[in-house]
């Protein structure tokens, strides 16, 4: 029977989602004109960031860009934040954005090096303690030197293609068949099981992975781009900055890493997953037929993707430019001298990309709500209202819970903007000044690692590729997060107390 046409509005709306799940979109649309109303826009705006989060929850369901962005416009025609608000959300972290629309797809024609250097290593480190400590503090190091979002999205580029590869054995597919690796359709029924194990284990490495890059990313001026805020006003070189944070920084890597072996000992918070051997040697056996093909060609493309790689983490460890610009400079470089000049092999590299910086756009929206109606201005009052000894901790749990539901980087801008402040009135002294600047930058970088709206780099694997795939959904990644929140906002808490 052919639908009329108000079912087909129906059925067109949010797509194949949930009809559940678009009755609540709707009555979130429906009740917040109603709590404006009632209630006033402080309490409508913290309804709209709860609502925003749920969206997020709810990510494999739906992508969030749709209900998140329709909240976002309805906060706008509700005047709880204007359009010259969102534009300046916008324009105060563009490098964020460019960062996402030429970093990430530059990485993506780095994509065959990646798999090739990280394929041996699977392969060969048979210890899936080794293989965690591996990826945790590689991505440490990278991101203290790099960018978080650009390290997270090397890891989604590899944890893609290792799945891929063994998601088309386990099909019984031929390696040079084209295949979708996002349908089980096809698998055969002995080989469910170890495909099940193997996304536990992928999911594993990506987790310890994305936790890795707080770790890192806390301890440098170029970490993330709150610590760069933080510095310039705080009025910190690359060394300063390092050595400031660094009673904070190394305690909290030390414990993460023992964190790390401690999850994969005891297979608590669902870690522990082991490699199966049958994938061990359908990778062994891909990467032997890979080295096998590697004609002249295929090694000239190789070798120049390993140059452009040490370009990259040179001209960002020095801050040559922006990280986005430095991004669009290596899709060049690799298009040009790998031969990929038709528009259509270009476009590809950008579909993983261009979707979570809309959704980020949305997501600024949000923040420009926060911003207009001083939401956490209670919160503000309340920690620089203290006594200045407990103010370091304070600042340091609040940075933390505020930026787990909102941008670090906003949370960051308003804490050391009101610090300083207070600063040049006398309020507080040079020496707590540092103090507390050093807790904001540790609140909002550590205990934010708690939820994936709290880090952008945890926000991008949620709402990557590779998340439905490996069913890495939000509930799944508070729970694994869980114990490295636990870990890092004590040790990180008892080291501003106590260390600074």
């Amino acid at each position: 029977m052919t639908p009329s046409l108000s079912q087909s509005f129906g059925r067109n709306f949010l797509g194949a989602s949930p009809l559940w799940y678009k009755q609540i979109i709707l009555a979130f649309l429906i009740i917040n004109p109603i709590v404006l109303v009632v209630l006033g826009p402080f309490v409508a705006g913290w309804l709209l960031i709860i609502e925003f989060i749920f969206t997020l929850a709810m990510a494999l369901k739906c992508y969030p860009l749709q209900p998140g962005g329709l909240l976002a416009i309805e906060a706008v025609v509700l005047g709880l934040t204007s359009p010259e608000g969102v534009y300046s959300e916008v324009s105060n972290n563009i490098e964020v954005i460019l960062l996402l629309m030429f970093m990430v797809a530059g990485i993506y024609f780095m994509k065959d090096m990646l798999l090739f250097i990280f394929n041996k290593l699977l392969v060969k480190v048979k210890s899936k303690i080794v293989i965690s400590l591996i990826f945790s503090f590689s991505a440490a190091l990278l991101s203290a030197f790099l960018d978080a979002l650009t390290v997270t999205a090397v890891l989604i580029s590899v944890g893609v293609g290792f799945y891929s590869v063994y998601h088309k054995a386990a099909s019984g597919q031929s390696s040079n068949k084209n295949h979708d690796h996002g349908k089980d359709d096809s698998i055969l029924p002995v080989n469910a099981e170890d495909l099940n194990e193997f996304r536990s284990f992928l999911r594993d490495l990506l987790m310890h992975g994305a936790v890795g890059t707080a770790l890192g990313g806390v301890a440098t001026l170029v970490g993330e781009p709150q610590n760069l805020l933080i510095a310039k006003v705080a009025g910190w070189n690359f060394g300063e900055f390092f050595l400031n944070v660094a009673p904070v920084s190394i305690p909290v890597l030390i414990c993460g890493l023992l964190t790390v072996i401690v999850l994969e000992k005891t297979a608590w918070f669902d870690y522990g997953a082991q490699l199966p051997d049958t994938v061990r040697d359908i990778l062994n056996n891909f990467e032997k037929e890979e080295s096998q093909k590697h004609t002249n060609k295929i090694k000239a493309q190789l070798i120049v993707q390993g140059i452009v790689a040490i370009v990259l983490m040179l001209s960002l460890a020095f801050h040559v430019a922006e990280v986005g610009l430095v991004g669009l400079m290596v899709i060049v470089l690799l298009t040009s001298f790998n031969g990929i000049i038709e528009e259509h092999r270009i476009g590809h590299a950008f579909e993983e990309s261009l979707p979570f910086t809309a959704l980020l756009v949305v997501f600024f929206t949000v923040v420009s709500v926060i911003h207009a109606q001083h939401l956490f201005q209670p919160v503000i009052d309340i920690v620089l209202n203290l006594p200045t000894e407990r103010q370091p901790l304070m600042l340091f749990i609040a940075n933390g819970l505020l930026s787990a539901i909102s941008d670090n980087v906003f949370v960051a801008t308003v804490y050391i903007n009101e610090i300083k402040a207070a600063l040049d009135a006398g309020t507080i002294t040079r020496e707590h000044f540092d103090t507390l600047a050093i807790a904001v930058n540790t609140g909002t970088n550590l205990p934010s690692v708690a939820t994936p709206n709290g880090q952008a780099a945890f926000l991008f694997l949620l709402t990557s590729a590779i998340a439905p795939l490996l069913r890495l959904s939000y509930g799944k990644m508070v729970w694994m997060a869980l114990p490295y929140t636990i870990v890092l906002s004590i040790v990180g808490g008892l080291c501003v107390t106590y260390l600074l």
